[in-house]
């Protein structure tokens, strides 16, 4: 389970990355302009990305946010990016910790309004990797509508690029 879990965050970051840099080319309207849906701008679609993979890093290691990161700082792809590159260091640090027995464990966390929750940490990884694949889907949409074509992230392209394995 842990590789398959290893192998899943390393896709989350490829196909992140892949958007990442989709992105870079939108002058500072586009990537500010309403476009509709759950997060409407570019910007707010990906600091929302940013922010969720932030607080479920954060629950994983014990603590419990009240609220997201600090965004005001992230009006850019660039910044974006600057500040994902080292949460992914810590992220990859944090995985590499984790052991078969330690992603079957329930770990028990609060939701930002307090109320309590416990689940397998196993579970828990695979949501945040699933998180990530339902607003890159909306990122997709935008970069459409923006005129643009958005990166192929289909999980069969990850295994095509590494070779199969």
């Amino acid at each position: 389970m842990l590789e398959e879990l290893r192998a899943l965050y390393a896709f989350n970051r490829w196909a992140n990355l892949r958007f990442l840099d989709a992105l870079a080319g939108l002058s500072a309207e586009e990537y500010a302009r309403e476009l509709g849906g759950s997060f409407p701008t570019v910007e707010k679609t990906l600091v929302h990305l940013l922010g969720a993979e932030w607080v479920w890093l954060s629950r994983w290691k014990g603590s419990s946010p009240t609220a997201f990161p600090e965004s005001e700082s992230l009006d850019s792809v660039a910044a974006v990016r600057a500040r994902w590159d080292r949460l992914w260091a810590e992220q990859q640090e944090y995985l590499a910790t984790l052991d078969e027995t330690t992603v079957r464990q329930e770990l028990s966390y609060a939701r930002m309004s307090g109320e309590r929750h416990s689940q397998p940490l196993h579970e828990l990884l695979r949501h945040v990797a699933n998180h990530g694949t339902y607003h890159r889907g909306q990122l997709a949409m935008m970069l459409r509508m923006l005129g643009r074509v958005p990166p192929g992230t289909d999980l069969v392209l990850w295994y095509q690029e590494r070779g199969g394995r």
